[in-house]
């Protein structure tokens, strides 16, 4: 079953730049697979209504674009990483909203957030990358898959280049089954040194508009 997509949010080519365009509304399936499919997504602190936005610029990664570096490379070979996909999405997703991180007081993922992506995970929709060392859950991150887009939300680590293994390892799988393009948000150093470049928001929705037309590979990976 594909999802079917209404026009319940404001058109993103007339967001702001660095605003929300819409306030409100809820978190249910079919809402937020209309705003991924539209270049809109939640972003919002606890006590504060639902935010949604569309950034310009949008940060993006080509999965044929991937840079590893050579450091990375001679980690990626050796034996100790596990990495699996949607083996453990509650804990990745969790992990995600309670690992301290330099800077940031608290998260955004509150736990309407994790209601509302465990359903999405449930869905077929939403999916995570986990990196076990010695049987434990030390990295990963998890995202929304429409069509042959992925929109990337978060990541975390517990150990040294945890996420960098589970994230090379998800392009690495989405680069074979084509997918267009990786969703990155935001600009972070973390993802520009894997080769994610700021786009034009209009590249960005047109671009997505196309690949959102391919058939999304619904269930687990």
């Amino acid at each position: 079953m594909q999802p079917r997509f209404t026009n319940a949010f404001p058109d993103p080519h007339d967001a702001p730049a660095d605003a929300p365009l819409a306030v409100g509304g809820d978190l249910s399936i079919i809402r937020l697979i209309e705003a991924y499919s539209r270049g809109i997504f939640p972003w919002y602190n606890a006590g504060e209504p639902i935010l949604w936005w569309s950034p310009d610029p949008r940060f993006v990664l080509l999965p044929r674009e991937l840079k590893v570096s050579h450091s990375l490379r001679k980690e990626l070979k050796k034996d100790c990483w596990e990495v699996t996909f949607d083996q453990a999405f509650g804990r990745v997703i969790r992990a995600c909203a309670h690992t301290p991180r330099p800077g940031q007081d608290g998260t955004w993922i509150v736990e309407d957030i994790i209601t509302a992506y465990l359903e999405l995970h449930a869905a077929g929709f939403a999916h995570s990358v986990e990196c076990w060392l010695e049987g434990k859950l030390v990295g990963g991150l998890y995202g929304v898959s429409l069509g042959a887009a992925f929109f990337g939300e978060s990541m975390f680590h517990h150990a040294p280049n945890a996420s960098k293994v589970a994230f090379v390892r998800l392009v690495e799988r989405l680069r074979q089954w084509e997918f267009q393009l990786i969703d990155c948000q935001q600009p972070t150093r973390y993802l520009a040194s894997f080769g994610a470049t700021c786009w034009p928001r209009e590249t960005f929705l047109r671009t997505l508009s196309n690949a959102v037309t391919a058939p999304t590979r619904i269930g687990k990976w």
